[in-house]
């Protein structure tokens, strides 16, 4: 073969991979007129009629993720509708859409990381950038097309967002089974993703019971609604774990309610909930179908006074009597899981301080169980004495999700906590101390890592987290 034709040879197939590579991969609709209908008129006036009869809800608080059912529109599409009415209008630009796997098994999950998917409203275009920095073999986060090519939970969700977004793309995230490394992959990576992101929004693809009668469904899935309503991600493990709760989504939605508490979701609300047997009026086997918002909202006057009266109470109960009051708000925010130390203080002393940092325990619980150590098991100091009632000062300081720290510029005294781990070593302190002790970033940093016990400059060689803090005096 000459060198010419050689040549010619080259160029054909260079020309041909540049045209294949640059093709767009686009997911043509799989249940297009079996879950919803394929005519682009109908599909339309379908999607708008549901959110026409989706009632408006006053909500308080930052929306951070949604939960919406992923049955025929026949089924769930009314409930569907109220979790995208609270979506309507809203500035975001990016929606990343986390389902369950029900045609494929595998480990880890998928991210569907170029092109497009279609419904017969239009195409509706991938985030590449951000799916394709989701990618990991390692953590078996991959892309793969086939476990999409059936799947319905990501793709009814499409049509909604067509109707009630204007320009905005999408990253399809599809969850086999879930290893731990893969799970904690995401969730990191989908946290420090969503805070650079304030036009991004998570929603979580699932439907919940299962197959039971019509009262039986009814009591589980209130089990794991109430679970998500108090951000118990821990709860609505165990639910599942035990079968007191279920969804077909269940790692969906715990990914997106463990990302939506790391960036300060404090409770949830619930938009609508029914079953299939209110609409097909067979009750003896039925679907349960929820429509959520996850929020970060701020704690009232009111529940400030509440938290501050059950800190004061608990520690008069127990250092007088060794009895822990017996107490159970029910006020929701207020039994939403929550991080809190409370401090007491005498005579201008410190006298015990005690907390939590992490948000495994309901917020009213969480204070009552600090008031108990921080008066009486507070290793600096011997436990109070009932003679010392009359004259402490209590703080109840509620925590906001831990940040890592990018840049010690960062901190802002009076405004963040810090918070140092080092191999087994760990060391907190609070906003307030910062401005009690005067201290500048410099001295903030090197006490922190005293109060770790370590050395005055190990922060330099430590993770660094911050905080900020509702301080209720």
């Amino acid at each position: 073969m000459d060198k010419k034709r050689i040549f010619y040879h080259c160029l054909c197939l260079i020309l041909l991979l540049s045209v294949f590579g640059c093709a767009e991969r686009v997911k043509e609709p799989a249940v297009a007129g079996s879950f919803y209908p394929a005519d682009e008129k109908t599909l339309k006036e379908t999607v708008d009629n549901l959110l026409a009869h989706a009632e408006d809800q006053t909500v308080h608080g930052r929306l951070i993720a949604l939960i919406s059912p992923h049955a025929g529109y026949v089924y769930s599409g009314q409930i569907a509708a109220f979790t995208y009415r609270h979506l309507k209008e809203r500035d975001i630009d990016t929606v990343i859409l986390i389902g369950a796997s029900h045609h494929k098994t595998y480990q880890g999950a998928s991210v569907y990381a170029r092109g497009g998917m279609k419904t017969p409203l239009g195409l509706v275009k991938i985030n590449e950038k951000m799916a394709q920095s989701l990618l990991d073999e390692k953590a078996q986060v991959t892309f793969s097309a086939e476990p999409f090519e059936k799947e319905h939970s990501l793709e009814v969700q499409l049509p909604f967002l067509q109707a009630t977004l204007k320009d905005f793309r999408i990253v399809p995230i599809l969850m086999g089974s879930p290893t731990p490394e893969s799970f904690t992959y995401l969730s990191d990576k989908l946290t420090a993703i969503l805070r650079g992101n304030p036009k991004a929004i998570i929603i979580a693809s699932t439907d919940l019971s299962h197959y039971h009668d019509y009262e039986t469904a009814g009591q589980k899935d209130m089990k794991i609604i109430d679970a998500i309503r108090r951000m118990s991600v821990e709860d609505a493990e165990q639910l599942l774990r035990t079968g007191d709760g279920e969804m077909c989504g269940g790692y969906p939605v715990l990914l997106t309610m463990l990302v939506a508490r790391n960036l300060g979701a404090t409770d949830a609300m619930l938009y609508k909930y029914a079953n299939s047997g209110d609409v097909t009026a067979d009750k003896s086997r039925v679907v349960g179908y929820a429509s959520m918002g996850l929020y970060q909202t701020e704690l009232t006057a009111e529940e400030r006074r509440e938290l501050l009266g059950l800190a004061r109470q608990t520690i008069q109960s127990y250092v007088k009597s060794a009895i822990i009051p017996d107490i159970k708000p029910e006020d929701p925010r207020l039994r939403a899981n929550g991080a809190t130390f409370v401090t007491i203080n005498r005579v201008g002393q410190l006298r015990g301080c005690i907390g939590n940092i992490l948000p495994i325990m309901p917020l009213y619980r969480s204070v009552i169980t600090n008031a108990v150590s921080a008066s009486s098991r507070d290793p600096r100091f011997p436990p109070m004495t009932d003679k010392e009632l009359a004259d402490i000062e209590v703080e109840v300081t509620v925590l906001s999700p831990l940040e890592p720290l990018r840049d010690a510029e960062d901190i802002v005294i009076g405004k963040h906590g810090l918070y140092v781990t080092n191999g087994q070593s760990s060391g907190i302190l609070l906003p307030q101390v910062a401005v009690e002790q005067n201290w500048n970033t410099r001295a903030f940093l090197e006490n922190v890592s005293l109060k770790a016990g370590l050395h005055r400059d190990a922060w330099k060689t430590s993770k660094l987290f911050i905080f900020t803090a509702d301080i209720i005096r």
